[in-house]
């Protein structure tokens, strides 16, 4: 199993460039399900959950193929084979769930089987199903899979959303192009990647509006046809390696980063004593003079904090000055990173959905083992502001969210790398 060996108290200097957004396309890659004609997206991630999403893909007749370097994908369901998202590819990946709305609407069934992913929390299905079951569909739970249909088709309803759920509001605008009428959906999200989706949907031919807001109004087409379409940036990588002057000191210009997507993070950096300045090739991040200072913490939905840069801004908040809460709001079992961050001399006391932090002067480097995703990436932070070296063990997580980690810190200065035995580094 692989490993990454920090050796922390370097300043990072030079550049990083930010790859397109992970979250966006695993939504993007589905909506090739909506139409018989070709899907081009560029700006791609290369990631192992971009190859899990296309093997899922692949097994219900989508013909892909991966070029330049994996930076576009060509994906065409002219035929599809298989309405059966089988468990043995959807346990991988959350994401699996988004090709449920785009089967119902083409082809009026579909048998998908509960999702898995990173273990931060139940993130159900609920929302997914109810949205879906307004607009005409049955579904129903049977061995572990949700066996869905529609008779008849899927027809425009009102939706009123409990909560602003990211993966159900993809899932119900894509099922929505194809339905026949008007659908609104009221609470829909409004992060850049729902923006992203409608945008590609536009171009296929689907009439959306509100994008952004919490009302989306869809006018269900007869059909949609091919398109080419850019993947936004990914703010989360963004925003990760934003954190790593900020923890490590030095100056970092992150290349095609964005204010507008991640505003709520940049204003807690600002107020921790991290500048961020826009420049015409992206962000340029430096810490400001002196010890970083302690900043509270809230996750919210979309423009609020990312629940997914909770971990990295915890790991920053491990070395400022003074102390600092951290609410998370989105997911439970969140905070498995700060068992891992205490075995580096962090101070942490967890009491349910609240991390208090209590900042010391230095980390020291230690083993840690990586819980899920972001936890894995904050502890590789932590440990280029530690003394001494860190091993993080179990970064596999990092594979499925972050493309060439240990080349882009590399790439501006950091001392780290990653071990396989029998293996070469990266």
């Amino acid at each position: 199993m692989d490993q990454i060996i920090v050796q922390g108290g370097g300043e990072l200097h030079g550049e990083i460039p930010i790859a397109g957004a992970k979250n966006a396309c695993l939504t993007l890659m589905p909506a090739t399900l909506l139409t018989d004609e070709p899907l081009t997206l560029t700006n791609a991630p290369r990631l192992s959950d971009i190859r899990t999403m296309a093997e899922l893909l692949q097994s219900l007749g989508t013909e892909f193929t991966s070029m330049q370097d994996g930076k576009v994908l060509s994906l065409s369901s002219h035929d599809l084979t298989s309405l059966t998202a089988d468990y043995d590819i959807v346990r991988k990946m959350r994401a699996s769930n988004l090709v449920l709305g785009p089967l119902l609407a083409r082809a009026g069934r579909a048998v998908v089987s509960l999702p898995g992913g990173c273990a931060i929390g139940a993130r159900p299905m609920d929302l997914h199903i109810s949205g879906l079951e307004a607009m005409g569909a049955s579904i129903e739970l049977r061995d572990g899979y949700l066996h869905a249909e529609a008779k008849g088709g899927l027809k425009g309803a009102v939706i009123n959303q409990g909560f602003a759920s990211v993966g159900a509001t993809e899932n119900i605008v894509m099922a929505a192009t194809l339905a026949k009428g008007t659908t609104v959906l009221n609470n829909a999200a409004r992060e850049p990647e729902i923006v992203d989706l409608v945008k590609c949907l536009r171009a296929m031919g689907a009439q959306i509006e509100g994008e952004g807001s919490s009302s989306i109004t869809i006018q269900g087409v007869e059909a949609l046809h091919g398109a080419t379409h850019p993947v936004v940036v990914d703010r989360i990588e963004l925003g990760t390696y934003m954190i790593a002057p900020a923890i490590a000191g030095g100056e970092v210009e992150l290349i095609g980063g964005r204010m507008d997507l991640i505003e709520a993070f940049c204003e807690k950096l600002d107020a921790a004593g991290i500048a961020v300045e826009q420049t015409n090739r992206g962000l340029k991040v430096a810490r400001k003079n002196g010890r970083i200072r302690a900043v509270d913490v809230k996750t919210e939905v979309f423009p609020g904090f990312p629940t997914d840069l909770q971990a990295q801004m915890m790991a920053l908040m491990c070395t400022a000055e003074g102390v600092s809460v951290l609410e998370e709001t989105i997911f439970e079992n969140r905070f498995m990173h700060a068992p891992e961050l205490m075995r580096m001399g962090a101070k942490i006391d967890v009491h349910g959905g609240h991390a208090t932090v209590t900042g010391v002067e230095k980390l020291r480097g230690a083993p840690v083992m990586a819980t899920d995703l972001r936890a894995s990436i904050s502890l590789i932070l932590a440990g280029l502001a530690a003394e001494g070296e860190t091993v993080v063990s179990r970064v596999y997580h990092l594979d499925r969210g972050y493309e060439r980690v240990v080349r882009k810190l590399r790439g501006v200065g950091a001392n780290l790398k990653r071990v396989k035995e029998g293996a070469a580094d990266e």
